[in-house]
């Protein structure tokens, strides 16, 4: 079967991760906010360094409870500084909080942060057209309205990211059994 060449076949997570989630349409907000803050702490290292720890993050935050992280106090931010097994970088923890709140006003606002995400694209998903990119006018738009509401590493090439992995952006190559 082949799949995207970015793929470590050597990885099982990594392939599960490809096949089954990445570039799937989600519209169930406790799924975008749990890549939401994976792909924010992903900023500056691998997506495959965040996949490994993935479970670990989800024990760390709750189960990525959007409500719950966003009253978290500084114990617990303390408390996640202290864990060897995430990404321990108070700026991402603390923009995770702050994300997290942003998020919920988002929702109040559209009724859920899936109407808000996919009203960019009139509820289309945008299909890969062969060219490699990091960003594009969508994410540095998305980028742009969430850091002015707020939400901090949500720069462009993290929201590309984003949509790619929430099914928004289809960027599957040509010769992956996914296109």
């Amino acid at each position: 079967m082949e799949r995207c060449s970015w793929v470590n076949l050597d990885n099982s997570l990594y392939v599960k991760y490809h096949d089954l989630e990445w570039g799937v349409p989600s519209y169930d907000d406790s799924y975008l906010f749990e890549m939401l803050l994976l792909e924010s702490f992903q900023a500056g290292l691998s997506w495959e360094c965040i996949l490994n720890k993935r479970e670990a993050f989800r024990e760390a935050f709750d189960n990525f409870d959007y409500k719950k992280i966003a009253n978290y106090s500084l114990e617990k931010v303390n408390e996640l500084l202290e864990n060897k097994n995430i990404i321990r970088n108070k700026l991402k923890i603390m923009a995770s909080i702050n994300n997290a709140k942003v998020f919920i006003a988002i929702q109040k606002e559209y009724g859920s942060f899936s109407n808000y995400i996919w009203h960019f694209t009139d509820n289309k998903v945008i299909k890969y057209d062969g060219i490699i990119r990091t960003d594009s006018l969508l994410s540095i738009k998305i980028s742009k309205d969430l850091i002015n509401r707020g939400m901090k590493f949500v720069g462009s090439v993290i929201i590309y990211s984003y949509l790619q992995a929430i099914g928004v952006i289809n960027d599957h190559e040509e010769q992956c059994f996914r296109y």
